[in-house]
């Protein structure tokens, strides 16, 4: 029998988020429902607020969850009732052209519950990235769902659905930074402290963290960030070299996406360096660049889609490292709040006052 739980939902395009009721359907086959114990506010939810995904409205919003497995479908064999698990929106298929030639990271038809969660009147609700989960409740594809250690901390442990597996992955599954290589990262909010924690968990000897707000450059820090560059009155791209003996970073991590940052990161690499972009840029967004720049350096220009990242692989890697105290993850959580203050955390997290705002339900 379908259930009736709380949500935020974005209901039209810009306009606040509402806390509502909305209707969880028994799971079908290959499906999972989800009690909810805790989700990350990110960026990309505000993103889907303000129509800047598409326009598939009403949204029920929230992605960087974890909670326990309440109810399977039929088929459904990763996971059972009681299971803590988190959750993830790359539910690789397995048979597509990526996947058989063993990329399941670059899956190009990854998997969503098939069944819609909905209003009380029936109304589709369009869940954030396949999951919807800043909700009591939430129905997805069992494949959604990673199970983890569950010594975790869930408001902890939700954070690998996206930003934080963006960021560590970009540095160390996209970016191959090893030990003792020289790293920067331009852009020091969730995703590009993540990625500074990556290479500091892998041994990379010199780790440059760029941003123009000062609270962001001691965020960094603790991260594990040895060196900071102020962007708003200095030459990025001559520090970084003048950093790194004039040569330039091994691995340069953009994760502010824009044309200027980009741009930056080509420039302050080594000539046979590496360039990750995991900032997401907007379609309007271009690159006007000499190509024989492109031609005289070796290297590689990468991007990095959810940190290229097998959650079945990389999640519960990642908590154990957390659990030995070798991965910082619990300094992303910034505040806790209910599911009534999810409005307000968009509004701290356009101000830059938090890394992760998570929503905690009992």
């Amino acid at each position: 029998m379908s259930q009736s739980v709380r949500g935020v939902i974005a209901r039209k395009k810009d306009e606040p988020v509402e806390v509502v009721d909305i209707v969880i359907p028994d799971p079908g086959p290959g499906e999972v429902v989800v009690k909810v114990t805790a989700c990350g506010v990110c960026h990309t939810d505000l993103h889907y607020r303000e129509g800047g995904i598409n326009d598939e409205f009403p949204f029920l919003l929230g992605h960087e969850a974890a909670g326990t497995v309440e109810s399977v479908g039929s088929g459904v064999t990763n996971v059972e009732p009681g299971d803590f698990v988190v959750l993830n929106w790359r539910a690789v298929c397995g048979q597509c052209r990526a996947c058989k030639r063993g990329r399941p990271h670059l899956c190009f038809d990854t998997f969503n519950a098939t069944q819609k969660m909905t209003l009380g009147d029936g109304t589709e609700l369009t869940p954030a990235l396949g999951i919807g989960a800043f909700a009591e409740k939430t129905l997805v594809h069992e494949g959604q769902c990673t199970k983890v250690d569950p010594a975790a901390d869930p408001a902890v442990a939700g954070l690998l659905g996206c930003g934080v597996m963006a960021g560590v992955g970009a540095a160390i599954n996209t970016g191959a930074v090893s030990r003792d290589d020289t790293v920067a990262v331009i852009g020091c909010g969730g995703v590009g402290d993540a990625a500074i924690a990556g290479a500091a968990l892998v041994g990379a000897k010199k780790i440059i963290a760029v941003d123009t707000d000062a609270k962001k450059l001691d965020w960094a820090r603790e991260f594990g960030a040895t060196h900071t560059i102020d962007a708003s009155s200095t030459d990025v791209v001559e520090a970084i070299q003048e950093l790194t003996d004039g040569f330039g970073a091994d691995v340069v991590v953009d994760a502010v996406g824009r044309p200027e940052t980009w741009e930056q990161a080509f420039y302050a690499r080594d000539l046979a360096g590496t360039v990750v972009l995991v900032g997401v840029p907007t379609p309007d967004m271009r690159i006007d660049m000499p190509l024989i720049d492109f031609f005289s350096r070796g290297g590689s220009l990468k991007s990095s889609w959810y940190g290229d990242c097998l959650p079945e692989r990389d999640f519960p890697t990642l908590i154990n490292l957390y659990l030995q105290g070798r991965l910082p993850l619990e300094k992303f959580v910034t505040e806790r709040i209910a599911l009534d203050e999810v409005e307000g955390a968009f509004e701290k997290m356009q101000r830059g006052e938090v890394l992760r705002s998570v929503v905690v339900l009992k």
